[in-house]
């Protein structure tokens, strides 16, 4: 009888369906778009628990984690992203058709005192496409 249990269990898992591992997921979302630009905002798993947020180009805005990504599909052009609050970060990229940005987000502070300090930078495609993989989408 064990033997048979056994062995319905294994058949049975022998059937299920595989489960796709996070990175498979993104994976696919990390390629160019044709005619717009792609602009990852990634925050490492490391930073501070402290949200912040950003906007684009004044019309848009998103709140930022510890460990999480935000994936922006834009028009060709120049966008300028910026701290939201009392935070003053900035940048200005020029976003062509088919390329992809990866802006690094960091955020300093503490439950006590909040935010206390926030920068944004570009960071290689190599290391954009590794802190998206190891992060999740907002």
């Amino acid at each position: 009888m064990l033997r048979m249990t056994f062995a319905a269990v294994l058949l049975l898992a022998g059937c299920s369906q595989m489960v796709t591992a996070p990175q498979d997921r993104h994976a696919a979302h990390l390629d160019p778009v044709p005619g717009k630009a792609v602009i990852y905002i990634v925050r490492t798993p490391m930073d501070s628990r402290e949200a912040s947020s950003l906007a684009l180009d004044d019309r848009e805005q998103i709140t930022t984690l510890r460990g999480t990504y935000y994936r922006w599909e834009v028009d060709p052009g120049t966008y300028r992203l910026k701290g939201v609050g009392p935070t003053n970060e900035s940048i200005t990229l020029s976003a062509g058709p088919g390329s992809v940005h990866f802006l690094e987000h960091t955020v300093t502070g503490t439950l006590r005192s909040g935010v206390q300090l926030t920068a944004i930078r570009a960071i290689s495609p190599e290391a954009g496409r590794t802190l998206v993989l190891r992060s999740e989408r907002l």
